[in-house]
């Protein structure tokens, strides 16, 4: 997973290396057309406009002029202003004369005209009625946000300050979400039991005794030496009593109305389909994280036929390795025969640490250029290790907070854990942190393109990612190569699991049944991924869809380039404009290849 999931819905709105790596600036001897430069203009009027909107995007991006403000995205005056600043720049790229337009903005104003479209189409739909649950959700990333190691920065007195304000704030977006979800029972639109079920220990997290047990305390463990004694004195009281007379009772009055209100009223069944409008909600959902026009069908039966096709390169490595039995018992003997995992957590980051010290001085065999942004890699905390899976969030830009990869090590004292090459390709390098890194940081851009993010190219990229093992000196451990086969089956699974529940009515029970059978996963590993799908339909399709279409885009410049295929320049033609939607990203590409032919 990239970026924490509620950021990547902002970002879908909105759409350590040296100075040498760096993508150069285009080169003009004269000025851009006059359209150009119009369309421009009106890209960034837009971007400042939606910053006003979203002011946790702001600050993920390291625009801090909004940090004392906290938008109440699920109330209906703010899905107003959406969709009137949607609506309004429709009408202004409509005006502009796209044959006048440089090749490179036609592609972006390609890209934002699509952008504003999709999430028009999103409105219709009635999400804000479900606004809580185990992840991609205000209260489970709010504690994140303000832990004093998340994307709120707490290095001034102001910054200090500014977060109270949002605190203040959270808790008039609990009563709005308590409000919406009353609406959701009456029309019908709830939240499947499983979701609130393992949302509720989340809640209950930060329900404490006392100020200092909160996560919302540690900036004030962690203030600044530089402060004065009187400052210090005044942010620790003004926290204690924010914990104690806002942050607590907002939770225990959004834990009570969820536990003895809501919960009673949640449904029996998983799928999307099953509300109100649900099946055309998810095919909305469906082109949101593709960016195709695929029929969760054919998603069906794609994924049937990538399942089928990596476990005959699993079967043909067990048939090479002489040993007999089915995949399961070839996996365990393999996990037997590696190195044995890690029992803490402070040692499995150390693990990851070491893989990047493997890969890191290799990536220039594949890349011409490389990302500034530094990462860190972290445990999941552990109020959120049992609904959480393994993360990325980006870097801010100007370099004041690193990326993050986190790790899942939940139980890891009782199920050791070994540091998973594949993981870390498709989270840190060169996936997510790499790819969002690039592009951040690519100032010939709009802010628009800097910032935003299409799912099915980012986590496309990703799973991408992971086949790159070889070439960077990874999986010469024969585990870790099965894990990578095993990673990509997983992400083929989803496609058939994510439509059998939103579309063909399937039973949780059926899904994990289907999952385990199908991947020899864990029940616990099993259920953590199946209620990630519960909970977040679609987003799950995005992987495979987005690889397939990569892994193809590359074979078909291999074909067509033959010795003159350069496998860094066509890395670079990839990531170098950002994130788009796949259609885009194909055409785009097919001009570069005919650039290259003689």
């Amino acid at each position: 997973m990239k970026p924490q999931p509620w950021l990547l819905l902002l970002c879908l709105m909105v759409l350590g290396c040296t100075a040498d790596t760096r993508l150069p600036a285009p080169q003009s001897d004269s000025q851009p057309a006059i359209e150009s430069q119009q369309l421009r203009q009106m890209l960034e009027d837009y971007f400042e406009e939606f910053l006003k909107l979203a002011p946790l995007f702001a600050t993920s991006i390291g625009d801090y002029r909004y940090d004392d403000q906290l938008a109440i995205v699920i109330s209906e005056e703010q899905r107003g202003r959406r969709r009137a600043l949607y609506r309004d720049y429709q009408s202004k790229i409509a005006t502009i004369p796209r044959e006048r337009l440089e090749a490179d903005d036609r592609l972006i104003l390609a890209v934002f005209e699509r952008t504003l479209a999709r999430n028009l189409e999103a409105l219709r739909f009635n999400q804000h009625l479900q606004p809580v649950r185990q992840l991609n959700s205000m209260p489970v990333d709010f504690p994140i946000i303000g832990s004093g190691t998340g994307l709120h920065p707490f290095k001034s007195v102001t910054d200090y300050d500014n977060f109270l304000k949002r605190i203040d704030r959270f808790s008039v977006w609990v009563d709005t979400a308590i409000a919406n979800m009353r609406k959701g029972v009456e029309v019908g639109i709830v939240q499947p039991r499983v979701v609130i079920e393992k949302t509720l220990p989340q809640l209950d997290a930060m329900i404490v005794a006392e100020p200092k047990q909160s996560v919302f305390f540690q900036p004030i463990l962690q203030m600044p030496q530089n402060f004065s004694e009187s400052d210090k004195a005044r942010l620790a009281f003004a926290y204690s009593q924010a914990i104690e007379q806002r942050i607590v009772p907002a939770y225990r009055r959004l834990r009570n109305f969820v536990q003895e209100e809501y919960l009673p009223k949640t449904r029996v069944t998983y799928g999307l389909s099953n509300l109100p409008d649900g099946v055309a909600w998810y095919e909305q959902a469906v082109r949101t994280q593709t960016t195709t026009s695929l029929t969760p069908e054919e998603i069906y039966q794609l994924g049937t036929q990538e399942i089928l096709r990596i476990k005959q390169e699993m079967e043909r490595i067990r048939t090479e390795s002489g040993l007999q039995g089915n995949l399961q018992e070839f996996s365990r003997y393999l996990a037997k025969k590696a190195a044995p995992g890690f029992t803490n957590r402070d040692e499995l980051i150390k693990g990851y640490e070491a893989i990047r010290q493997k890969v890191t001085p290799r990536l220039t065999k594949l890349f011409g250029h490389l990302p500034k942004a530094t990462f860190e890699i972290r445990t999941v905390e552990q109020f959120r290790e049992k609904s959480s899976p393994s993360q990325y969030q980006p870097a801010s830009p100007d370099g004041s907070r690193p990326g993050i990869f986190y790790v899942n090590a939940s139980a890891i004292e009782i199920n050791p854990r070994r540091a998973s090459e594949s993981l870390f390709l498709h989270e840190a390098l060169p996936g997510h942190h790499f790819q969002i890194s690039l592009q951040r940081e690519q100032e010939r851009l709009p802010r628009f393109r800097r910032f935003g993010n299409y799912n099915a190219f980012a986590e496309g990229w990703a799973l991408y990612a992971e086949s790159l093992g070889p070439e960077l000196g990874l999986y010469n451990d024969p585990s870790q190569y099965f894990g990578r086969l095993n990673s990509e089956l997983f992400r083929a699974t989803r496609l058939v699991v994510d439509v059998g529940l939103h579309r063909k009515n399937w039973s949780r029970d059926q899904a994990l049944k289907f999952m385990r059978e199908t991947t020899g996963a864990s029940e616990a590993g099993a259920s953590l991924e199946i209620d990630r799908y519960i909970a977040w339909p679609a987003q799950a399709l995005s992987y495979k869809i987005g690889q397939l279409k990569i892994s193809a885009i590359r074979s078909k410049a291999e074909r067509a380039l033959g010795t003159k295929f350069d496998i860094r320049a066509f890395h670079d033609e990839i990531l170098k404009d950002g994130a788009m939607q796949l259609d885009l990203l194909e055409r785009k590409m097919d001009v570069w290849i005919a650039s290259q032919l003689p």
